[in-house]
């Protein structure tokens, strides 16, 4: 393997001029940056990059934990981080916690002692202590998705309480009054607040949100498909599923069709965090939709500036409703089909 001397024999320079265009510093002739970067090609020359973050203290590397590599939504969302952060010139280092907090604060410890420059999180729960001393120390961190209540550090969120609200409208527009909601987990703060604003969004109405109508989930497929279970074996069931995010609406979809009910003939479904397949279902599923790109783009952009000395800012986008089929909705209407001029319209166009 070639090393930086290697590379200042065959370009004609000191190894001090060498390491001034590999870290780009203006003060080098076109002429010896020309040589260096000709001569880094053909020695195929790849710089220490341990070496350099100790001279330098920076690996031009961020730590990204998500709460579930398997959820397409968090899928989205660590492509677009890895997006801008190879833009703003940055490396990423994923960790996947799998909704576990105890994974999650071992992805966060590995991460530090890595020395990444900053730290993007979708917190499992409320409760790291980890996560706190953390920021407590100064390290680089922005909070996406999810946040953890007194932790200060910029959060990079969509407000979903407006969308809710319309889903609830929608809903009710169609004649729906039995609604029920697949929550996520209370500690994590998306998983209070779209219960809440779905409780909120009832009450507008003059409509209950009973006990029964209230099933706890996880953000997983399985806890969708157990609440939905227990919805339909009420004496009453829900005219309506809403699923707090996309793999227990998932779930719910299971176990509704394998009790032989039809969407949205005998029970009608809708989910939060809109996801390519919903439109690919038979029908295709109401959603509230995130602006999930522009959020990694947001929070990639708000720790660069945390960490390049400038000040950071929380950002907050609105998601919006995706009215589809599976609430009932009515068929969209087919254009009509064009029919062929007659005999006298071509003559009178000749």
């Amino acid at each position: 393997m070639a090393s930086i001397k290697d590379v200042a024999t065959e370009a004609g320079v000191s190894v001090a001029t060498v390491s001034r265009v590999l870290n780009d510093y203006p003060s080098v002739s076109a002429d010896a940056r020309t040589r260096v970067l000709a001569a880094v090609k053909a020695l195929g020359y790849r710089p220490n990059v341990v070496a350099r973050s100790l001279r330098t203290n920076q690996t031009r590397a961020l730590g990204l934990v998500i709460s579930d590599v398997l959820n397409p939504y968090f899928t989205h969302l660590a492509r677009s981080v890895e997006e801008e952060a190879r833009a703003l010139g940055y490396s990423v280092i994923i960790g996947n916690a799998d909704e576990r907090p105890d994974l999650q604060d071992h992805h966060v410890r590995t991460l530090l002692d890595r020395r990444i420059d900053g730290l993007l999180v979708s917190p499992t729960d409320g409760g790291s202590p980890l996560m706190l001393d953390a920021a407590k120390a100064g390290t680089p961190m922005v909070f996406v998705d999810r946040w953890i209540a007194g932790v200060d550090v910029p959060v990079v969120r969509s407000d979903g309480r407006a969308a809710v609200r319309d889903l609830v409208a929608h809903l009710c527009g169609l004649g729906h009054r039995r609604l029920a909601i697949i929550a996520g987990p209370a500690a994590t703060t998306t998983g209070r607040e779209r219960v809440e604003a779905f409780r909120q969004a009832l009450a507008e109405y003059g409509l209950p949100l009973p006990d029964a109508y209230v099933g706890q989930g996880d953000f997983q497929v399985e806890s969708g498909r157990r609440a939905t279970e227990r919805f339909l074996d009420l004496a009453e069931p829900p005219e309506v599923v809403f699923a707090a995010d996309n793999l227990m609406a998932l779930g719910a979809l299971d176990a509704i069709r394998a009790r032989g009910l039809r969407i949205p003939d005998d029970i009608a479904l809708a989910a939060f965090d809109d996801i390519p397949w919903f439109v690919h279902t038979n029908p295709p599923i109401t959603a509230i939709a995130q602006p999930t790109g522009e959020l990694g783009r947001a929070a990639v952009r708000a720790l660069v500036d945390r960490i390049e000395g400038r000040p950071p800012e929380s950002v907050t986008l609105p998601a919006r409703l995706v009215a589809r089929r599976s609430c009932g909705e009515p068929a969209p209407q087919e254009p009509p089909a064009p029919t062929e001029p007659s005999p006298a319209t071509n003559r009178s166009q000749l």
